[in-house]
């Protein structure tokens, strides 16, 4: 169960994301940006209350900060737990605990990378249940 809540102050908005972040989430983040005006320049996506995340809540985490620059946003996300991070850190391929990669994913090749990985991890991860890999 996924928890997404939005609030707007000022030029910037916040999104709070508790819980877990899977496959089920995509429908709540995509609609995370729905109400951004353009007063807005900025994005912190608040991840103190994200207990875990797998490969496919990491590609929507991407997409949400994809979505967010396309719309002229600065995005900081802060609040990186320790199993998300080292889910990040994992699927990067950065050995040891992960505690860098949350200052890492601020770096669009770092970004990119990981879509890259994730995507690829969700494809085998599929393969492996029976599912053809995405297209």
């Amino acid at each position: 169960m996924i928890t997404i809540d939005v609030q707007h102050r000022g030029s910037s908005a916040m999104v709070g994301i508790s819980g877990k972040l899977d496959e089920s989430a995509g429908a709540l983040l995509q609609r995370a940006l729905d109400d951004v005006t353009v007063c807005e320049r900025d994005l912190m996506v608040d991840l103190h209350g994200l207990l875990s995340m797998d490969a496919d809540g990491l590609l929507h985490l991407l997409e949400l900060h994809r979505r967010a620059e396309r719309l002229g946003l600065r995005v900081l996300v802060v609040g990186w737990q320790p199993q998300p991070q080292q889910m990040m850190a994992q699927v990067a391929g950065i050995p040891g605990p992960g505690s860098a990669t949350g200052e890492r994913y601020a770096l669009a090749g770092f970004r990119r990378l990981i879509e890259q990985r994730a995507q690829r991890a969700r494809d085998i991860a599929d393969f492996g249940a029976g599912w053809l890999p995405r297209v």
